[in-house]
């Protein structure tokens, strides 16, 4: 706002020079007083504290009345910016501004009233420009308060949200130790203890009963028996099938590459997962990422599909990318080393650059 007024301020007394000199007005107190007005003006921006700015504006307008008067009726054109800049200081309505500037047309002669009206419209339009511009800039600032406020208030919920989301994975953790300790401790130590007993008990019959011995012996393999069974079932619900495991694993392992390069990752798979033993997975993942990573430096794409298909005799794993292609594929390290790990388990790779580039790892299915 201030430099719009520097501006305008700067424009009257370059008008007020040039009509001097072609009136051929005495150069010396107008240009003293130019000066005065000049300074007043600028010390009214630096010193912009308390009721420093009201002063240099009633300064302002002593100057203009003291010129008109003395020196030339032109000076009565610097008078109506400053009027409005004194009358901000304080909640005076539009309306009443409009009457102040209107006053001294009362006591002015025609030519100079003339020059007075257009310093007045003008100073008018810079002044009402300069304070909506100032309003909106403010209530920018205002609006970005509030919207760093808010970035706040989210940083702060997503930190709690994480420590939820920790807290809750603990807790999760030691419900699932104390469930597996409670199952242990009723299942299987009620049938290794009763299994202990009928020992204890076939050791001392042995020698005066046994026949009674043997079939204490015989009840406690049984109930052994039936205690392994019991920790194979337990472990057997507790592990998650391999094929959860691996298209898990590898879901996360895109979506961690699509959120750290900002490329568009998308997972398909069909057929039975169970088919696909660890180790296999272990080759599929590895091949898939040197496959992305491929992509992100050479292939200028937006987009990767990774489709894992189980067929009758192979397991395929496709990564293609809707990249530039390339007419000739060069296998450097990567695809090299994608070739030899599927070789270890008898697999192939191929690599297709036509539409786009795919890389596509092809692995026997184990008898």
């Amino acid at each position: 706002m201030e430099s719009r007024l520097i501006a305008a301020k700067l424009a009257l007394i370059g008008w007020a020079a040039f009509m001097a000199i072609q009136e051929d007005l005495a150069l010396a107190p107008a240009v003293f007083l130019l000066l005065l007005y000049f300074i007043a003006n600028i010390a009214m921006y630096i010193w912009n504290r308390k009721a420093l700015p009201a002063f240099f504006a009633a300064c302002s307008i002593g100057i203009a009345g003291f010129g008109a008067l003395y020196v030339a009726p032109l000076f009565v054109i610097f008078a109506p910016l400053s009027v409005l800049e004194l009358a901000a200081k304080w909640p005076v309505p539009r309306s009443i501004q409009a009457l102040i500037l209107l006053v001294p047309l009362f006591y002015l002669k025609t030519g100079t009233a003339g020059q007075y009206v257009f310093s007045s419209a003008f100073s008018w339009i810079i002044w009402d420009t300069a304070v909506t511009y100032a309003d909106r800039l403010e209530k920018k600032e205002q609006q970005l308060d509030r919207l760093r406020a808010s970035v706040q208030r989210l940083a702060r919920r997503l930190n709690e949200n994480e420590e939820f989301i920790r807290q809750s994975e603990y807790t999760y953790r030691l419900e699932e130790r104390n469930r597996i300790s409670q199952e242990i401790h009723d299942n299987i130590g009620h049938v290794m203890t009763g299994a202990l007993i009928q020992m204890e008990a076939a050791k001392s019959l042995l020698e005066k009963d046994p026949t009674r011995a043997r079939a204490l012996l015989q009840n406690a393999i049984t109930i052994t028996k039936e205690g392994i069974e019991s920790i194979r079932l337990t472990l057997k619900q507790m592990k998650p099938p391999v094929e959860q495991v691996g298209i898990h694993r590898l879901q996360l392992a895109l979506d961690t590459f699509s959120a750290r390069y900002e490329l568009e990752t998308m997972l398909t798979y069909s057929g039975n997962l169970d088919c696909i033993t660890h180790v296999q997975w272990k080759i599929i993942h590895e091949n898939v990422k040197e496959a992305l990573t491929n992509a992100r430096k050479y292939a200028d794409a937006s987009q990767i599909a990774v489709n894992i298909q189980v067929l009758n005799k192979i397991i395929k794993a496709e990564v293609k990318d809707n990249g530039k292609g390339a007419a000739k594929v060069k296998k450097g390290l990567g695809i090299t080393g994608m070739e030899e790990r599927a070789a270890t388990l008898r697999g192939h790779v191929i690599t297709d650059g036509s539409h786009g580039f795919s890389v596509t790892t092809l692995l026997p299915i184990e008898p």
